[in-house]
């Protein structure tokens, strides 16, 4: 029997609240257009947008609009946002979503930076969204937890798992290990998940590379080879957080599907309408189509 590997795409929210809205506005119907392809390529599982200020991230000021639309297109698909604070968290529970992720970064600098809290108010604001909404299913997205683009690399795991010890005793059931930046290494990738899942053995785990340095893939499948089965990628390779210098695209979708395709892993998603599903996004986001490296037109690799 293959092996299931979920694949989390992120790029309708992730890829999205990167390109700049004084180069393109994305309409909702342009978002839902994308949306609706993953879902027809088999895309079961999805971060579909973000329930931040309009004021920080313009192309997700839509998210309500895109919520109702998911929702009623898609009522069996995994769909969930990303939530900064309680207020974003009871939004998206008004519209009806019950699964959410809450980013807190293990780099102090980049939290201050990306979410403007430290680490202890980060820690308050998730305890606050457990207390008030505790049947909300919530992820934590531990950002930089392989590197800060201030403070740099974390060679060492003990840093993340004394900082997931608050999280775990506060109910987190959830972690998603996010390479910021791009920086980790397939060795690093081991170190860490490793040492967390000795230290939480009923903690899951999911991951999130960035291909800044090309090893986005080889990192996903080192967190494959110690058993994780949740994987996150963006379509196209678009993305990366803009209150992180240096962090460019995601891993692409197409590529981590070709490779565990090829593999003989079951990922449930087909590699032809993933492909259709970029040249859709292509087209609504016009000249940031970058990252990936299988074209858009065929099946099969470049040899170029």
């Amino acid at each position: 029997m293959k092996k299931k590997i979920e694949i989390i795409e992120v790029g309708p929210r992730d890829g999205f609240q990167s390109v700049k809205s004084d180069c393109c506005l994305i309409s909702t119907e342009e978002k839902m257009t994308v949306i609706d392809a993953l879902i027809d390529a088999g895309v079961r599982h999805m971060e579909f947008t973000s329930f931040v200020s309009p004021k920080a991230i313009p192309q997700l000021a839509d998210s309500a609009e895109v919520t109702r639309a998911a929702l009623a297109k898609h009522p069996d698909a995994d769909l969930f946002a990303l939530v900064p604070n309680l207020r974003g968290a009871q939004n998206a529970y008004a519209l009806d979503l019950r699964k959410v992720c809450y980013v807190v970064s293990l780099s102090k600098s980049h939290n201050k930076a990306n979410i403007n809290r430290t680490h202890e108010q980060s820690l308050e604001a998730y305890q606050e969204i457990r207390r008030e909404l505790p049947d909300l299913d919530i992820i934590v997205d531990l950002a930089t937890a392989f590197g800060c683009p201030f403070e740099g690399k974390y060679e060492e795991p003990e840093r993340a798992v004394e900082f997931l010890k608050d999280y775990v005793d506060a109910g987190m059931k959830t972690c998603c290990l996010c390479d910021t930046i791009g920086i980790a290494d397939p060795a690093q990738v081991r170190r860490l998940i490793t040492a967390i899942q000795a230290a939480y053995p009923h903690l899951e785990l999911m991951v999130h590379f960035h291909d800044t340095r090309g090893l986005g893939m080889v990192n996903t499948l080192t967190a494959i080879d110690l058993g994780l089965t949740k994987v996150q990628s963006a379509l196209g390779g678009l993305g990366g957080c803009p209150f992180a210098p240096g962090a460019s695209g995601n891993l692409s979708t197409e590529d981590l599907v070709w490779m565990l395709n090829e593999m003989g892993y079951d990922t449930g998603i087909s590699f032809s309408k993933l492909l259709a599903a970029a040249k859709q996004q292509s087209a609504a986001v016009p000249g940031q189509y970058s990252g990936h490296h299988i074209c858009i037109q065929q099946e099969t690799p470049c040899k170029a």
